[in-house]
């Protein structure tokens, strides 16, 4: 008490200079005068301002935190803007006619303006005892439900990782850095706030979360948050399927998935995730899937970087296509089904095992399939019969993933694409020609079947 009296004189005398202390829990925290860091106002968004004001104004603490604040003091544009306050979710709502309530783990407040929503979360505090009811723990350590309410310094033990425990103050332009977090944004390293074991436990996702932010950011993930990660990855296996699509989408379509799948696989992240995947990667390190991997994260990068969209639809379909048809095979000589039959069949079962893993909505797994099914058509349909084809609303896409089909496999399947590719981008003069010849050569060979029809003998006069 003394000591929080002290430091609240000695800045009303000197409002200029930092301040250092130590919070209860034995976390650094420094405080950094407005004068002395280069966040401006002008750099938050508009509606941000609107609610930080709006909840100071009604007598509540409002910060700005995490990201938003992180990424302004590394020059880079923030995605989203996060506040916490001491208000509660309830409080929160009778001050914003715009607000909902949104989670369970963690109760959020949602403020809407229009597209734009920013995030309200109550400062969070420590477990006791008595607190059975709003907070959860299972066998593992992990949080089931969350609701503890508490100040800023408690609010910051609990984040995951130093340079996210930053907070801008709106009452005095402050910025109130905990665990060294601005050090270690100059030093671009990633450290976690606590023990590592512990933290992770709790949250296994936070190890994607170091993935994420170390390829992102550019950072170093400290030794002793690296360590426990390929010990704990198997944690990630009882993360419901959900919440793990949500976490696919931020790790492979931010312009980072060629270095987020090197850096999973390398800490064994990857496997609970794409458990079938991994199993073909592991038969043959260096075939056709491995190519092929690396091909859709390049490519991904590529389209997120031009400001192209990308949809989960193909990405999955690409992905999986290697242990489809891995699974149409053994279908095919377990059962004696037709190729075709065996690959209906797999799709079916593929599918359903990377749901139990990875929830992906049906309006993504039913194109998925339309993507592998148009490619046992593409031989099938070269000649006049390709102009009725490439009508087809998912062709664009099954023909992209036969080109990467090509590309990691070669062979014939490399005069396929061939074909199709000169068919693709041709004029419609060009494409006539290119089918008229296909369907000419076709029926010489059909013809050339029928002539090699075996010479009836005649047995000889005796």
């Amino acid at each position: 008490m003394f000591r929080r009296i002290s430091q609240f004189c000695k800045q009303l005398f000197d409002d200029n200079q930092n301040t250092t202390e130590t919070t209860q829990a034995g976390l650094s925290l420094e405080i950094v005068a407005r004068k002395n860091h280069a966040i401006s106002r002008k750099q938050i968004s508009e509606n941000a301002i609107k609610v930080l004001y709006r909840l100071h104004k009604a007598g509540f603490k409002a910060y700005l935190v995490g990201g938003g604040v992180r990424d302004i003091l590394l020059g880079l544009e923030p995605k989203d803007f996060d506040v916490v306050t001491n208000a509660t979710p309830e409080e929160i709502k009778r001050l914003f006619r715009n607000c909902r309530l949104v989670g369970r783990r963690f109760r959020l407040a949602h403020i809407v303006f229009g597209r734009d929503v920013i995030e309200v979360a109550t400062l969070r505090g420590h477990h006791v005892d008595n607190e059975e009811k709003i907070s959860k723990v299972n066998a593992e350590g992990r949080l089931l439900r969350d609701n503890v309410y508490g100040t800023i310094d408690e609010d910051a033990e609990r984040r995951d990782f130093t340079v996210n425990a930053l907070y801008y103050d709106i009452s005095d332009f402050s910025i109130h850095s905990y665990g060294g977090g601005l050090q270690d944004l100059e030093s671009r390293t990633l450290r976690l706030i606590g023990d590592p074991q512990k933290r992770y436990r709790e949250d296994p996702v936070r190890m994607l979360r170091a993935v994420r932010f170390a390829t992102k950011l550019g950072m170093d993930i400290d030794k002793g948050a690296a360590d426990p990660i390929y010990e704990l990855a198997p944690l990630l296996k009882d993360i419901p399927a959900a919440r793990m699509y949500e976490e696919v989408l931020k790790l492979f379509f931010n312009g980072q998935a060629q270095n987020n799948y090197t850096m999973m696989r390398e800490y064994g992240l990857f496997e609970p995730l794409f458990p079938l995947v991994e199993n073909v990667l592991v038969e043959d390190p260096h075939g056709p899937a491995t190519k092929m991997n690396n091909a859709i994260m390049r490519n991904t990068d590529q389209r997120v970087l031009a400001d192209k969209t990308v949809t989960p639809a193909f990405f999955y379909a690409a992905m999986l296509w290697y242990p489809l048809s891995q699974r149409a095979d053994d279908i095919a000589v377990e059962s004696g089904l037709s190729t075709y039959d065996a690959f209906y069949a797999a799709m079916g079962d593929v599918m359903e095992q990377q749901c139990r893993s990875i929830s992906i909505p049906r309006r993504f797994s039913t194109p998925a399939k339309d993507i592998w099914q148009l490619q046992l058509r593409f031989d099938r349909n070269q000649g006049t019969r390709a102009f009725k084809f490439i009508e087809h609303p998912k062709f664009r896409a099954a023909y992209d993933l036969l080109l990467l089909r090509a590309e990691a496999e070669g062979g014939n399947l490399t005069k396929s694409a061939a074909w199709w590719k000169s068919f693709v981008e041709g004029s419609e003069e060009q494409r006539s020609v290119i089918a008229r010849s296909t369907a000419k050569g076709n029926r010489n060979r059909n013809n050339n079947r029928r002539r090699r029809s075996p010479k009836k003998t005649t047995k000889p006069e005796e």
